[in-house]
């Protein structure tokens, strides 16, 4: 039954791989390579066609005919990249294409000046200053034959993406939605759209034609929202509908698993994906990414040196490099050919996080908040340059700009525990001890993953002189840690098993507070403590009759010690 319904609402296949052959020379012939590219991986995941069924080229009008020596030369100039002499040979023409041509290539040389002005006289942090001059003209051109209703889907994302570059944002949205119901196939304006909604409710009240390419927009939408449960659930779609075979769906849903940090599983499709297409490097940074955090130094220094021998000036291919020199501790190196990655690339999110965390190592705070800033304006949905921002006012001792900043973090990833606990220190250190009890709970309820929140609970509690509460959450926190076997590795255990001693002995329950001094023996750092509890409690006992129930059982079964104590509502802590 819904195999049915995905095939309906994609329709026939034949007839997608056909729309798919159309695009692809439609954004050829224009230079758009990325889109045609885009297109071309996902024809290639299709059946072939039979001869008879290729779809036939569009209609030739009389402007084209009119057009086409002077067409044919200037895209000739344009795919050496000789822009400006593109734009001169293409003046004047009447076609649509040809139209399109001459502003892209007035566009691109505005870039490319751009570009080539900053690489020599600025390094990459100095680079949002440097403006491309044409968009001004090109906005008011634009802008005329928009008014009149002379631009197609071509020219309308041309119109968007000079709005966005002039920070026309609100503008560039309704432009690029233009653009797609114009030209539903075009998949560089849906990026250029995607790269502009902010939130769920912004995707939700867009008006988007109902074409199959939408749900790959949708997935895609999702893994950048944060929404990876939905997104998975997409590309399983798009695969059932007979989209298997897309190494671009491999790639999208490796990437998504990666945003959720579930690096075993983003690592397994990532190996599948070199398998399947060797020379691709495209996303090979993120597969870098997995293998740093996994520490898997052969394999990190593998991939770079692939990668240098398929294309050593790839933006990918610098971020593998760096993070490499990152994982060897060679911070400058590491920045350098992040640095290196900005040149070829300056809208690189990966590459401003990145040589942000690199500054952080380094101790250069001021550079790492600008390269944070720089991938925020790049996107604002990076949490990741958002944390950063916070972690390095952090160490500038300015509270109020690490809340600030850890809010904008959290605001984007609600249940990753390190933005909650970052929040809730934030808050401790300006005395908000309220919230942070809050931030602390929850990242403990949506699963810590550092195994913190809770021993920072304890000793917030601790310090309120809240002595229940804090051996509730000591005795949840060694729960915790002995569940996860984690117990003699974790040096903070000693800390809990002190506190609950002392409480269960001010509380007269001996037995609980025998076994926690005897467990403290375990520790270096607690020995002593344990022993002189030890020997507190056998002076007591001596004076008293010993109790003879086991009522610290649970401890020892990797429970928590809750018998004796009468429970305590945490759940007012929670937000």
């Amino acid at each position: 039954m819904k195999m049915a319904a995905l095939c309906s609402e994609f329709g026939n296949l034949v007839d997608i791989k056909k729309q798919l052959i159309s695009v692809i020379s439609l954004c050829k012939e224009r230079g758009l390579l990325h889109s045609a590219k885009w297109a071309s991986e996902l024809a290639f995941a299709l059946d072939p066609l039979p001869k008879d069924e290729l779809p036939s080229s569009p209609p030739f009008t009389e402007d084209d005919a009119q057009d086409l020596d002077a067409l044919t030369l200037a895209k000739s100039y344009f795919d050496l990249k000789e822009y400006d002499r593109a734009a001169y040979f293409l003046k004047g023409c009447c076609s649509q294409k040809a139209y399109f041509l001459y502003m892209y290539s007035r566009y691109l040389s505005g870039e490319k000046k751009k570009d080539d002005e900053t690489v020599d006289s600025l390094g990459p942090l100095e680079k949002g200053q440097v403006r491309n001059e044409a968009l001004r003209e090109l906005r008011v051109e634009l802008s005329k034959k928009h008014t009149a209703g002379e631009l197609d889907g071509f020219t309308l994302y041309l119109y968007g993406v000079v709005l966005r570059k002039l920070d026309l944002l609100k503008e560039a949205v309704d432009v690029f939605v233009e653009a797609i119901h114009a030209l539903p196939l075009h998949w560089g304006a849906w990026l250029e759209l995607s790269n502009l909604v902010t939130n769920i409710e912004m995707l939700k009240s867009l008006s988007l034609p109902d074409c199959w390419i939408k749900d790959f927009f949708m997935a895609h939408m999702y893994t950048e929202l944060q929404m990876i449960k939905e997104a998975l659930q997409k590309y399983q779609n798009l695969i059932e509908a007979g989209f298997s075979k897309s190494t671009y769906i491999i790639s999208q849903i490796a990437v998504a698993y990666h945003n959720i940090r579930d690096i075993d599983q983003a690592l397994a499709l990532f190996n599948e994906l070199r398998e399947q297409d060797p020379y691709r490097i495209d996303n090979m940074d993120t597969f870098s990414n997995l293998l740093y955090v996994k520490s898997m130094k052969p394999e990190l220094s593998y991939l770079a040196h692939n990668l240098v021998e398929i294309d050593k000036y790839r933006v990918e291919t610098c971020c593998v490099i760096g993070n490499y020199y990152s994982l060897r501790s060679q911070h400058e190196k590491a920045a350098l050919y992040f640095q290196r990655a900005l040149k070829l690339n300056p809208r690189c999110l990966g590459a401003w996080t990145l040589m942000g965390h690199e500054y952080m190592e380094m101790k250069n705070t001021s550079a790492a908040i600008q390269a944070y800033r720089h991938a925020i304006e790049v996107n604002k949905r990076d949490y990741r340059a958002w944390y950063g921002l916070g972690q390095t006012y952090e160490i500038l001792k300015m509270p109020f700009y690490c809340l600030y900043y850890y809010r904008k973090a959290h605001q984007l990833r609600p249940n990753d525990s390190r933005m909650l606990v970052a929040l809730g220190e934030s808050y401790e250190k300006l005395s908000q001890q309220v919230e942070a009890k809050k931030c602390y709970w929850r990242a403990f309820s949506v699963g810590d993953v550092e195994k913190m929140a809770l021993l920072k609970l304890a000793k917030l509690h601790e310090q309120l002189t809240e002595s229940d509460d804090a051996a509730q959450c000591y005795m949840l926190y060694i729960q915790d840690i002995f569940s996860c076997g984690e117990q003699l590795e974790h040096a903070e255990v000693s800390t809990a098993l002190r506190y609950l001693g002392q409480y269960y002995f001010k509380s007269k329950l001996y037995d609980e507070a025998s076994l926690c001094a005897q467990r403290c023996c375990d520790y270096n750092d607690a020995r002593e403590e344990g022993k002189a509890l030890l020997r507190q409690i056998s002076q007591v006992r001596d004076q008293i009759e010993t109790p003879s129930a086991d009522l610290f059982a649970p401890l020892s079964n990797n429970n928590t010690p809750v018998r004796r104590v009468s429970p305590l509502n945490l759940i007012t802590f929670t937000p």
